[in-house]
């Protein structure tokens, strides 16, 4: 699956700071680096060769990250930063949005959170509500239900133990499977928290809503380990019904679209559209997406979804005759 931009994000930032360090490793191993964050020496180098174009306003050559690079030795070290190591100062609007998602993640995990991190989320909330001030006190998070407590509490077990779950899944078509996962982790997604793990019917990474477990039973046996799976990115939820496999060439004002929606692939084109693969399993959601962008939408593949699309469009627009 095509990395997405805001996991490869993460990683440039903690690069530049695992390089600074306050100077503790001046110079660092490629191969290192790469074991640090998972990925390949190669991609590390990309990356490298990303940040080195990379800078602050004006783009002139004392603007950009600065390196030492030894392609031959295999090694780098931080040369300028270009403030990138500089604490982070939020404003206002930043600093409500991390409570929101502090307050969720508290609310979510609450039954299953360990209590040293309980402790350092209360205290990181405390401060940043006094920070905020009244736009803090103005702000109200609730979720949706989240499942049972007996569901809740298994789930957190089989997380910081490392164990494999057995669950009852009611799907969004209301058919109720029973399924063996590997825990990944939680996590909240719109108004929902959702259980992230290795399905091994599907053989794939899948998203759990978890007010849809029926119930969830601890095995005795730990979880895999799945190479490549890094739980960050979230999957659409098990289903049991039939699903598609849709190739769209959209135009690149759609990028959004790969960056928001999992996809199997994405592949850019030399006319500067790209090519998104994904697996449909309700094709009237995938109609009402390409309807919503259809001045984007250059072809589909198979071509019974591009009659369907065509199809509602035309319905659509003889309702306004």
């Amino acid at each position: 699956m095509a990395e997405r931009t805001s996991e490869r994000l993460v990683r440039l930032l903690g690069i530049i700071t695992y390089l600074d360090a306050g100077g503790e490793r001046p110079r660092v191993e490629i191969a290192d680096l790469a074991a640090h964050f998972g990925v390949t020496v190669e991609q590390v180098v990309k990356d490298l060769d990303l940040l080195w174009v990379s800078g602050t306003p004006g783009h002139w050559t004392d603007d950009l990250i600065d390196f030492d690079l030894d392609y031959e030795a295999g090694t780098v070290a931080l040369v300028q930063p270009q403030g990138m190591t500089t604490p982070l100062r939020l404003g206002t609007r930043e600093a409500v949005a991390l409570i929101a998602a502090l307050r969720a993640m508290k609310e979510t995990l609450d039954d299953t959170i360990d209590p040293r991190l309980g402790a350092e989320v209360e205290g990181t909330l405390a401060v940043l509500t006094a920070a905020t001030g009244e736009a803090a006190a103005a702000l109200d998070v609730r979720l949706a239900e989240r499942g049972s407590p007996a569901v809740t509490a298994a789930l957190g077990a089989a997380l910081t133990s490392g164990r494999r779950l057995l669950i009852r899944y009611a799907s969004v078509a209301d058919v109720v499977t029973e399924r063996v996962v590997d825990p990944i982790r939680l996590q909240v997604e719109d108004e929902h928290s959702y259980l992230v793990a290795w399905c091994t019917r599907a053989e794939d990474e899948r998203s759990f809503r978890t007010d849809r477990i029926l119930e969830a039973t601890v095995l005795d046996e730990p979880a895999g380990r799945h190479e490549g799976v890094k739980g960050a990115a979230f999957r659409p939820e098990a289903v049991a019904g039939p699903t598609h496999h849709v190739r769209l060439v959209l135009a690149s004002p759609a990028r959004w679209i790969a960056e928001q929606i999992p996809v199997e692939s994405v592949t850019d084109l030399d006319d500067g559209d790209f090519a998104v693969e994904l697996v449909v399993a309700e094709p009237a959601w995938l109609r009402q997406l390409l309807l919503q962008n259809a001045r984007h939408v250059r072809s589909i593949e198979p071509a019974w979804v591009a009659d369907e699309v065509a199809a509602a469009a035309r319905d659509a627009l003889a309702l306004y005759a």
